[in-house]
């Protein structure tokens, strides 16, 4: 059977590291994507431009795009990433965040579920791609699992527990043959630079500040973007229905120790302007900032087999080199959407 996939927020960084991967393995995809400002046409060369992906360039609050695309593309599988994703700007202006991870997230179900209940046969599968921080904050010790009760503590993580809510009600509800990933943060190329890694590399790049909130003891759980698709692909192929997954590499940082990690590689990348720690400068801490977040990803590895291939230790340094040697992908974005201001003050 061919699978064909329908991936909601392709052009964003996690989306287009998924469709490169499903194009790589053999299926017919279909990128979504409403091209706000953290999208980026440019993440999805060369498969767009060789016509190995196509891209729909609609809104999923557009209900009717939405059902234009189930009935041309017919996807096997849908894959759920389109969102705003961002914690600083989900403080400035929640509303955009309860529109689209919330509202459009409804619209996509109830047009997936039209359009399984159609469907004249063959397999289905809604893949939900969501995060860790739905869950709220851990102190010094444990991990999340699947059976962690949500405590979401930012105006984005209630948005991404409320779409999770949805996606699970749809599945116990209507029979909506859905599953759900929470992911821990990922990194890698293509992403866009409000987050922390891009925005040290090209702050260090720049020999500007390299803002570090509050006391930068805060720790995340870290894992390579190309690792977290291959997870999606096995959950949306193997996963069992109607159940989570956490995806981890178990990479733990703290802020701090991660910050000093890209002034060492910027050190070996780029030595005329070492040492780069010199440029860490603290300022004032996050509005609600979680303490730590740390993934337990052992049923994802024991039921289906997944794990990731990429540490931090080994990637890490190749991340920031390919920042270093893509100018014209990030200078595109900070010439238009997004110059490197600090967001998240708004409360």
């Amino acid at each position: 059977m061919t699978r064909r996939a329908l991936v909601t927020g392709a052009a964003g960084f996690i989306g287009s590291a998924l469709c490169k991967r499903l194009v790589a393995d053999g299926w017919v995809v279909t990128g979504y994507d409403a091209m706000t400002y953290a999208a980026h046409g440019a993440s999805l060369s060369p498969e767009l431009d060789t016509g190995a992906l196509d891209l729909v360039k609609a809104d999923i609050c557009d209900r009717a795009a939405l059902a234009r695309t189930f009935s041309e593309v017919r996807p096997s599988h849908v894959f759920h990433l389109a969102a705003e994703s961002h914690v600083d700007r989900s403080i400035d202006r929640p509303e955009d965040f309860i529109r689209t991870n919330v509202a459009g997230t409804a619209n996509l179900l109830e047009e997936a579920l039209a359009y399984w209940r159609a469907r004249d046969g063959g397999a289905f599968r809604f893949l939900h791609v969501s995060t860790d921080e739905v869950f709220g904050a851990l102190g010094e010790t444990g991990k999340f699992t699947e059976d962690s009760a949500y405590a979401p503590r930012s105006p984005y993580a209630a948005s991404k527990a409320a779409s999770d809510h949805m996606v699970r009600a749809w599945h116990e509800t209507y029979g909506l043959p859905a599953l759900i990933c929470n992911c821990c943060n990922n990194y890698g190329p293509r992403q866009f630079p409000e987050k922390l890694i891009p925005l040290m590399v090209l702050k260090a790049l720049k020999g500007e500040p390299m803002p570090v909130y509050g006391d930068g003891l805060q720790v995340r759980d870290w894992l390579y973007v190309d690792d977290h698709a291959s997870a999606l692909i096995a959950v949306a192929e193997r996963g069992v229905l109607g159940e989570t997954y956490l995806v981890s590499a178990g990479e733990e940082r703290r802020n701090m120790e991660l910050v000093q990690a890209i002034c060492t590689a910027m050190d070996a990348l780029q030595p005329g302007g070492a040492p780069h720690v010199r440029l860490i400068t603290h300022v004032e801490d996050r509005p609600g900032h979680d303490f730590r977040y740390a993934v337990d990803a052992s049923k994802l590895k024991r039921e289906l087999g997944w794990s990731p291939r990429h540490s931090l230790e080994d990637s890490l340094e190749g991340t920031v080199k390919w920042y270093l040697e893509n100018q014209d992908w990030w200078k595109a974005i900070l010439d238009g959407t997004y110059r490197g201001e600090r967001l998240g003050l708004g409360a």
